[in-house]
């Protein structure tokens, strides 16, 4: 088994209520992996829209530390990427660190330092309200990146982190396209057209992922697959990756499940452990070379290309 997810609040939860990565009761820990020929986690540091200046920014230092001691603490566990020559980047068990909504710079570029410092790769510019750099999906009104959104896109990218457009809100989203100079992600966002929550992308938002060499991950979240959450499965899922994949997506298709985003009741599989059963349907549906690309390679050769 081999899989590369984009996206999950893993890591702040383990900040939050205080317990190891290791070995816990949420949907994500070490020891659900073992025998596993390669797990690599995008861990994001998640910051409600409440918090801005400094508040904002000693979370991220707070849960990113959380982040490094739960590494030290697992070093035959898991390492942080990238801990191995080019070859075998992604054996083994590695977790990235990113960013769930950019207030965490606290409305200042220089605490970018801070982020390439500890290793972050990929950063929303906003989680569901507005924040120093415009507008998430859920804020009111209209408008996208603001002056110092800009800035920090700029910045962002000249530092070798990755835009991450999902929460943007629409203005915002076009704004950072025409803006980015490398490829965009969405990290855990579905198909609109399938289900209609503002979270999920446009045909046209995700051709232009796609077309920046970027990546879109499958999430996993009831909400995000039917517009009913009460009667989604994963043949919603596979609706939805079949829908991505009529789009041109073989290349761009990979997974941010959202793991620990939301009670673990709100998915359709409970956690890491519900993985390999669920490649199986995927090869099953989509034959065993697309399933590999989504569940593993697109994402890795992306990393292994681009950093």
């Amino acid at each position: 088994m081999r899989y590369f997810d984009l996206h999950c609040d893993t890591v702040t939860e383990c900040w939050e209520k205080d317990c190891r990565l290791a070995e816990n009761s949420l949907q994500v820990d070490l020891r659900r992996t073992q025998g596993w020929e390669a797990y690599v986690q995008c861990y994001a540091v998640w910051l409600p829209d409440h918090l801005h200046g400094e508040a904002a920014f000693a979370r991220f230092c707070a849960v990113a530390d959380r982040f490094s001691q739960e590494i030290e603490r697992n070093p035959e566990g898991m390492a942080q990427y990238p801990a191995f020559a080019a070859a075998e980047a992604f054996s083994g068990c590695q977790g990235i660190l990113t960013v769930e909504n950019a207030a965490a710079l606290g409305g200042k570029v220089e605490n970018l330092l801070e982020f390439v410092r500890r290793g972050v790769k990929l950063c929303t510019l906003t989680w569901n309200g507005e924040n120093e750099l415009g507008r998430g999906v859920r804020a009111p009104g209209s408008g996208g990146l603001t002056d110092f959104g800009r800035q920090a896109v700029q910045a962002l990218e000249e530092n070798g982190i990755f835009i991450d457009l999902s929460h943007a809100s629409p203005e915002l989203f076009w704004d950072a396209v025409r803006l980015a100079r490398k490829p965009v992600f969405a990290t855990h966002s579905n198909a609109q057209a399938l289900c209609s929550h503002p979270r999920n992308l446009t045909a046209s938002q995700f051709e232009a992922v796609r077309d920046s060499g970027g990546l879109v991950g499958l999430n996993l979240y009831t909400a995000f697959l039917n517009d009913d959450p009460a009667r989604a499965s994963v043949d919603d899922l596979l609706r939805h990756a079949d829908y991505f994949l009529n789009q041109g997506g073989e290349n761009t298709l990979a997974f941010g499940a959202d793991w620990d985003g939301a009670p673990p009741e709100d998915f359709p599989i409970p956690g890491l452990e519900g993985l390999p059963e669920l490649r199986e349907r995927f090869g099953q549906e989509f034959g065993k070379t697309v399933a590999e690309k989504i569940f593993f390679e697109n994402a890795a050769s992306f990393f292994e290309n681009h950093l």
